[in-house]
């Protein structure tokens, strides 16, 4: 048999907010296709919830502090760390992306070229946006264009880059466009104020999600016109949780479990299974690897952490098939700028049996970011704006703390029970024997794994610069210089230190 197609497709800020997961209120008929036809992951996590350390855990099959300057967002990517859409070119595959690959940051370059970490673009094809917000990139036109362009029968890897549901969004286009109603959906989390606001919001990036999807059911559409589906690894996911306050941007629930859906009729088994295993963007590479018949050391990658999902793509059962995943390492460091010296917020944690447990190692710093440089780790948006105004309010003062306050040493969580992670028991003596089994397992894996944080070198990700103009953010907005950052709102920018 030829060697195996792959279309690997990552929406832009989406959470669990798919059909095939029981939500409602956002209708994702492609993806619950491929989750019908193949295999739903029911606990799929990113090691680090930010779009280019994500992505960069993606390509490398290494774990965010395995990445030297590219755990960090904006960073300049290691020439070291080949990643695995280029061992798939150096493989003999026809590779190349649309829209959004390894970002934001630098990629370096290769003979003086900008280095192509998800190989060439195909971004020509363009469609009418059907609103505002969202990029007039014609995603599944663009895929097409490659295929066309796919020399013979050579076996291809394509990275749909989608750059939806990331913000900003048109207000309102839920209602007035997406024709949904605040009350199709079923629960606000509590992390949020329950409003009409938020309520928009949220359908607002409901219908970025599905823009996602149409393409993606467009994909799908070509490669059986093509003859090509039966015989194509298809990987749906995102690349971090939803961009909304205590989501994206930290190492919650919602910003660390994410949708992920497989496809591959012609080398998966038992289609339909839901999986309970845990998953990590780690076993991916791996996974493209064995799937293209490259072996990890002839790929001229440098090792890899993660452990391909060849197991459970070729197992029967559903629920757990490997006992040995029962767990994932999340953690993080810089995201955006914004704090003095640019530093970040360090985090490691641990997701096992239904439980989170993590360490915040400077408890002083702001964890979104600095008040008065506007919270640069939370994207300005309507729900940001409400727990803004909610920290003069007595009554609902705790939303503020939960998504902008600082924070203990440590956190424990029943996610099970309590996904939003309101109820903090890293102090109940009733579950003191679980939260140190689940530290020392952490910490003894991240040494394994050469973390520096665990050697009490982590400062080491502070001194890398950042790969962006806003370097300095703080002491030059500070100094008076006429500073605002894109992504937030300028009334983002607290005048009052809280």
């Amino acid at each position: 048999m030829q060697r195996p197609n792959i279309l690997f497709c990552l929406a832009d800020d989406a959470g669990m907010h798919f059909g095939a997961y029981g939500c409602r209120w956002v209708r994702t008929p492609g993806f619950d296709r491929v989750a019908r036809e193949g295999i739903l992951m029911q606990r799929a996590y990113t090691p680090n919830s930010k779009c280019a350390p994500s992505r960069a855990c993606i390509l490398t099959g290494r774990n965010s502090w395995q990445l030297e300057q590219a755990a960090n967002h904006s960073a300049y990517f290691p020439a070291k760390f080949k990643g695995v859409w280029e061992a798939l070119g150096d493989a003999g595959y026809f590779v190349g992306h649309t829209r959004k690959g390894w970002a934001p940051g630098d990629p370096g370059t290769v003979n003086g070229k900008p280095r192509q970490l998800t190989g060439p673009a195909w971004n020509a094809r363009t469609l009418e946006p059907p609103a505002s917000g969202i990029c007039n990139n014609d995603y599944a036109g663009n895929f097409e264009a490659f295929l066309d362009d796919r020399p013979g029968d050579q076996p291809f890897a394509f990275w749909y880059g989608c750059v939806e549901p990331h913000r900003g969004y048109e207000y309102g286009s839920g209602v007035a466009k997406g024709g949904r109603s605040l009350d199709e959906i079923d629960r606000v989390p509590g992390i949020w104020p329950d409003s009409e606001i938020v309520r928009n919001d949220l359908l607002d990036y409901g219908y970025e999600v599905e823009h996602f999807d149409r393409h993606l059911q467009r994909m799908l559409e070509t490669l059986e016109q093509r003859g090509l589906l039966a015989n194509t690894l298809v990987v749906v996911t995102s690349d971090n949780g939803m961009p909304f306050p205590r989501a994206k941007g930290q190492e919650y629930e919602y910003s660390n479990h994410l949708p992920m859906a497989v496809m591959w009729p012609a080398g998966l088994q038992a289609p339909g299974r839901r999986v309970e295993d845990y998953v990590s963007f780690i076993d991916l590479a791996p996974t493209f690897l064995e799937v293209a018949g490259v072996s990890q050391a002839d790929s001229g990658m440098q090792p890899i952490t993660g452990r391909s999902l060849m197991d459970i793509l070729q197992a029967q059962r559903a629920g757990q098939v490997s006992p040995e995943r029962d767990h994932v390492l999340i953690g993080k460091e810089r995201h955006d700028v914004g704090r003095p010296h640019d530093w970040g917020y360090p985090i490691r944690g641990i997701f096992r049996d239904g439980w989170l447990y993590l360490r915040n190692f400077e408890t002083d710093r702001w964890p979104a970011g600095n008040p008065e440089t506007g919270y640069l780790n939370c994207d300005g948006s309507p729900t940001k704006t409400e727990i803004l105004k909610a920290r003069l309010d007595p009554e609902r003062r705790h939303l503020w703390e939960l998504a902008f306050g600082k924070r203990p040493a440590e956190e424990l969580y029943h996610v099970d029970d309590d996904p939003d992670c309101l109820t903090n028991l890293a102090d109940a003596p009733e579950h003191a024997a679980r939260k140190q089994q689940m530290a020392d397992q952490m910490v003894q894996e991240l040494t394994a794994q050469g973390d520096p944080r665990m050697a009490g070198q982590g400062h080491v990700f502070d001194e890398y610069p950042p790969a962006t103009d806003q370097h300095d953010f703080y002491e030059r907005y500070k100094a008076g210089e006429k500073l605002r950052a894109g992504w937030v709102n300028d009334t983002d920018f607290e005048t009052i230190d809280p």
